[in-house]
């Protein structure tokens, strides 16, 4: 009897007929080359599989002859080849209609901030470079105007996220301190982050006062010892407690820390976590109450934090503004430099904060501003312009294979950010012929540029908030593809 681990066909064998069988013309989704060293790959890991598979049942693979074998990992290799992707983190079309979806990278960024990024990135920069004094400067200064008029304060910093913010702002000016938070504060955050769990890692130590729906004054009072740091406040902004609740604002909690001593003469710092922060006031277009950094700070906040790719809808960063004497001693802790960002963080935040600041048209050139704002009636406007472009492309708004309506719905604005709040919009329904919606969902994500969509009852959905303008025609490539499949 032959054994069947001589009949695996050798590596440069498999190469060598694959070559004669498609000519070397390796492609993947929408003909992107795929390079030789790759398919190499495949076949030892396949080669690899089949060795452990005769190992496990020999008996399976009597009689089966080297051609057969070769086969079978020819089969894969062109199943691998259809799914091919030259790159882990690519282009989707947010069909979700989830402005701040963290899942595919949360803020778009504006035009400003691409061609800053793309400059920066392309060329040398004056990262760290003072071009006045023809000397050494500081990355700390590049934001430092921007961000004191965006927010009013008197200095300001910026690390990689904002939990690294809180992490800094802890273990820097309270390690071995005391930080007093309200119970119904302690949040956690995608990715199982919890304030608790940050605050043992800085060496600060947790005091929890009052309950899950209401804390008073007097509990962070009764509560403050000579041990006492900080008095800290989370804004909750992946949840909201709503019925019999109370909490303490930032400014009574600085009423509180300015008349009770913790008796060693020091100053007792209050210090806000914003989360998302936000330097436009959603609220004042009746949408959230999601508070101003700009009216943090004046309440009487010593420092907040929050981050910069939600509601500013920049970069991923974390934004730290207040008072000049805590910043700069923050500035000269050790993990300020472990925590720092990148050129390009730099360059799309600059850019970012610049509109905030200097622009009267923040609502249409921050993509995150505007697609927050759009009312139902402009995203009703794209969802005609697709039909119409679909209509004259596909003869009709469906055919046998694939169905296509239109219909009211509502998003999400996402990001752990005004968790209660549902904006009104539109967007279409698709059905196809022989597939289940999550049959239709899963055919979507394996478009050459995926789109990621929502599946509602019987039908997929595709919200038009989260469209540009300029996807649309893509768009309608991509549902003319799906009518084909």
């Amino acid at each position: 009897m032959s054994n069947p681990m001589r009949q695996l066909p050798a590596v440069h064998t498999i190469m060598e007929e694959m070559d004669k069988c498609i000519e070397g013309q390796y492609e993947g989704i929408g003909g992107q080359h795929i390079p030789k060293d790759v398919i190499k790959e495949w076949v030892q890991q396949h080669l690899e599989e089949l060795r452990s598979d005769i190992l496990d049942k020999p008996s399976s693979f009597e009689g089966v002859t080297k051609e057969e074998l070769q086969q079978n990992i020819f089969q894969k290799i062109i199943k691998d080849m259809k799914s091919y992707r030259p790159f882990k983190l690519q282009r989707v079309i947010n069909g979700t209609g989830t402005v701040l979806h963290t899942n595919i990278g949360r803020a778009r960024l504006s035009e400003l901030a691409v061609e800053r990024v793309v400059e920066t990135a392309k060329h040398y920069s004056t990262l760290e470079y003072n071009i006045d004094a023809g000397e050494r400067g500081s990355r700390h200064d590049i934001l430092q105007d921007l961000l004191l008029k965006a927010t009013g304060g008197e200095a300001a910093m910026v690390v990689n996220n904002n939990a690294a913010a809180v992490y800094l702002i802890l273990r820097g000016l309270c390690r071995g301190k005391e930080v007093i938070v309200s119970r119904g504060e302690l949040v956690e955050i995608g990715g199982s982050f919890r304030v608790s769990t940050i605050m043992e890692e800085s060496d600060a130590t947790l005091i929890e006062v009052g309950t899950t729906n209401k804390t008073h004054a007097y509990d962070y009072k009764d509560a403050i010892t000579e041990q006492t740091g900080m008095l800290m406040k989370v804004h909750t902004s992946n949840f909201k407690t709503v019925g019999f609740t109370k909490e303490v604002s930032s400014g009574e909690l600085k009423e509180i820390a300015n008349t009770n001593s913790n008796g060693n003469g020091e100053n007792i710092i209050v210090y806000e976590d914003l989360g998302s922060g936000s330097l436009y006031p959603f609220r004042h277009d009746g949408i959230g109450e999601e508070p101003v950094v700009k009216e943090s700070l004046q309440s009487g906040a010593d420092i907040i934090s929050f981050s910069g790719d939600k509601l500013l809808g920049g970069p991923q960063a974390g934004i730290i503004v207040g008072k000049k004497a805590l910043i700069d001693r923050l500035k000269k802790h050790p993990l300020a430099r472990v925590l720092r960002v990148d050129k390009m963080t730099l360059a799309a935040l600059e850019a970012t904060l610049h509109t905030f600041v200097y622009s009267n048209e923040v609502e249409k050139e921050n993509p995150t501003v505007r697609d927050i704002l759009q009312t139902e009636e402009e995203i009703e406007r794209k969802v005609d312009n697709f039909l119409g472009e679909l209509e004259k492309l596909f003869g009709a708004l469906g055919t046998e294979s694939i169905t296509v309506g239109k219909i009211k719905e509502t998003s999400l604005i996402g990001g752990g950010t005004m968790p209660t709040v549902e904006r009104p919009t539109v967007g279409i329904t698709l059905s196809k012929l022989d597939y289940s919606p999550n049959g239709l969902e899963k055919l979507l994500r394996t478009l050459k540029i995926p789109v990621i969509c929502r599946v509602k009852g019987e039908h997929v959905f595709i919200d038009f908030r989260t469209i540009a303008e300029d996807e649309i025609s893509l768009l309608v490539k991509n549902i003319i593809e799906v009518g084909k499949a």
